[in-house]
């Protein structure tokens, strides 16, 4: 019996996916392969527990699944421990706070404003309410991480457990200039790479995996792989202690049909045409960012190095919530976000963060970041007609339909 009120949800979707353009910088295009092998008899399985140490019956087939998406992320990354059983980034954060902190402890990571993360300890999150955690911003001219204040802050809190990673900083980090931080005042050093996962693996980006004592990522995003987490380490100690906390920690019976899908991702991006994806991802991001500097407007930090960046709107009589919801009525899709020291807060915002993993993925180029850019700026500057922008949207989605083949 089919639920005809869910197929015609989910038709809706596959239609507003397919004609609108997507520039959250979060989200991306699983292949199709990716879909389907999530969308197979293994959700079915409960397979509590690890590789020849289940608590159910019948996972021999589920151990060489789970085994063989390990095997893939660790020639991908570069890693010695991986446990690819988290459901989310979230839940990979947490694993390993529970797992190397205690409550209390102090957490040094970067502000939400200038681009952190909930999980990373904002007050909104439970992080923020079971840990001490304090915040780094980047620098308030140029908006670049000031490597120098984190060291005096490191040395003046004496934080337990240092987080090196971001939600919407689209500068390169280095993470041996935050190893060597952590090393000389003795702390743990968390690299959470959920965005730059994909530049990671191509080599666009500096690995911390031979610096920090565990990496954290999600599966999706720049990895365009399913909704997922992962933790890597070197260290086999905080190895154990990381699958313990993963399960029976937090979490029960891994998902297998997503472990499964992970590592037909992790597969997809050892291949030479993701690593082409990915160059093209950040040549589209540079693109769209010199696009929108040359009409008029401040790009946060001046520009970008990965697939995203932030538009200062603060100058504008439209602020965040104002402006994507006149984006979305035209079909481009982005979310609200602060800007460093934003004096409107989370729900309003000052900036808009642009991404563009997606459209990417739909095979667009430098030439189509340029007619997105100015579409944009007519939206900004209220000097469109909506019809007009929506048949140009409507065109550019025509001529890069979403592969669900």
């Amino acid at each position: 019996m089919k639920d005809h009120i869910i197929q015609s949800l989910l038709k809706r979707e596959t239609q507003r996916q397919q004609n609108s353009i997507n520039l959250i910088a979060s989200e991306n295009i699983a292949s199709a392969t990716v879909m389907a092998t999530h969308d197979s008899v293994l959700m079915n399985k409960y397979a509590e527990g690890y590789i020849h140490n289940r608590y159910y019956e019948g996972c021999e087939i589920i151990d060489e699944i789970e085994c063989l998406a390990i095997n893939r992320a660790k020639q991908l990354f570069g890693a010695k421990h991986v446990n690819v059983q988290p459901h989310s980034g979230s839940q990979a954060n947490h694993s390993v706070f529970s797992s190397m902190l205690k409550p209390n402890d102090k957490i040094l990571s970067m502000s939400l404003s200038s681009g952190g993360h909930l999980t990373h300890g904002s007050s909104a999150s439970v992080v923020g309410k079971i840990f001490d955690v304090k915040h780094y911003d980047v620098d308030r001219s140029s908006h670049f991480i000031n490597y120098d204040v984190i060291e005096d802050m490191v040395k003046k809190e004496k934080p337990k457990l240092l987080i090196a990673g971001c939600s919407s900083y689209s500068r390169k980090i280095n993470f041996k200039i935050f190893a060597d931080i952590a090393k000389q005042y003795q702390c743990l050093l968390l690299a959470d790479v959920a965005h730059i996962a994909g530049l990671i693996v191509t080599n666009q980006h500096q690995n911390p995996l031979p610096y920090a004592d565990v990496v954290t990522t999600t599966t999706h995003k720049t990895l365009r792989g399913p909704r997922g987490g992962l933790i890597m380490t070197n260290n086999s100690d905080i190895a154990e202690r990381i699958n313990s906390a993963v399960f029976p920690g937090i979490q029960g019976g891994p998902m297998m049909h997503n472990i499964a899908a992970k590592a037909v991702a992790f597969f997809e991006a050892s291949q030479k045409n993701f690593t082409n994806y990915i160059i093209q991802t950040v040549k589209n991001a540079q693109c769209f960012a010199e696009t929108l500097q040359g009409n008029g407007y401040e790009i946060i930090s001046g520009g970008t190095d990965n697939h995203l960046f932030v538009l200062n709107l603060s100058t504008l009589k439209m602020h965040g919530k104002k402006a994507v919801e006149s984006l979305s009525n035209a079909g481009i899709i982005c979310n609200k976000n602060c800007i460093p020291f934003d004096p409107l807060g989370p729900f309003v915002t000052s900036g808009l963060r642009i991404g563009t993993p997606a459209i990417t993925s739909r095979g667009m180029k430098e030439k189509e970041c340029i007619i997105i850019a100015n579409l944009i700026t007519k939206i900004l500057q209220n000097d469109y007609n909506i019809s007009e922008i929506k048949n140009k949207v409507h065109s550019l989605c025509t001529q890069f339909p979403i592969n669900t083949e």
